[in-house]
């Protein structure tokens, strides 16, 4: 898992040059259509405050994505299901190249990757103060791994890491689903209060692409005799 998440963050890290990139073209820092002409000066992108929903949703949901991609990473060494190991190497990827981009915003921003407050308090949840531990509004406790709802605990990712076969796909089908709903419902606050367009854009294709692949996983489940949450 250690090695999985090491990969994970280097291919993250390998793509915050083109999530900047694409930030400034999309909020006209950059070449692009209709672009002012040579001599003519750009207007700079906006910058978002250190509190505003745009930095908490960047930073909370590059969280976010890192355990899903290290997930994902697990249940490929786990089983040799080719409909599985798709499914998780698409979300890997995907959402790998995504946290880099969230990455690359905050750097652009020049707004620091960790906040001393708690997860989700840009949208009105979590304790909203610094105290480790404290219990977030929906009773989530970052102290077992589960720092935003939809994220599995440490214990649920020992539990798939020690799995095999059909046991280790139902597992991490299961986890994904509740860890893209918890997604889902960050990503749609943010398509709703973030100011930056380029960040609504990717928030909103959060959501459409994240509830196709929940109910792609449903059907999944349903083809190996597993209910979503039994």
């Amino acid at each position: 898992m250690r090695v999985a998440g090491l990969v994970a963050g280097a291919v993250a890290t390998a793509v915050i040059a083109v999530g900047a990139i694409g930030y400034a073209v999309a909020e006209g820092g950059g070449p692009a259509d209709g672009a002012p002409a040579a001599g003519a000066t750009a207007p700079a992108p906006t910058v978002p405050a250190a509190g505003s929903a745009d930095a908490g949703f960047a930073r909370d949901m590059a969280v976010h994505h890192q355990q899903a991609v290290e997930m994902s990473y697990i249940v490929r060494d786990r089983t040799s299901d080719p409909e599985v190991r798709r499914l998780a190497y698409d979300i890997a990827q995907t959402q790998a190249n995504q946290r880099g981009m969230l990455l690359g915003w905050l750097d652009l921003w020049g707004l620091p990757k960790v906040s001393a407050g708690s997860p989700m308090a840009w949208m009105g949840m979590g304790t909203g103060g610094a105290t480790p531990g404290a219990p977030n509004a929906d009773g989530t406790d970052g102290t077992d791994g589960a720092l935003m709802p939809g994220m599995a605990t440490d214990a649920q990712l020992k539990e798939l890491g020690r799995l095999r076969g059909r046991a280790a796909e139902v597992l991490y089908l299961r986890l994904m689903t509740a860890h893209h709903r918890g997604g889902i419902h960050m990503a749609q606050a943010c398509a709703a209060a973030c100011a930056v367009g380029a960040e609504k854009r990717l928030a909103q294709g959060m959501v459409d692409a994240q509830q196709s692949e929940i109910d792609l996983m449903a059907d999944m489940l349903e083809k190996r005799g597993a209910a979503t949450g039994s």
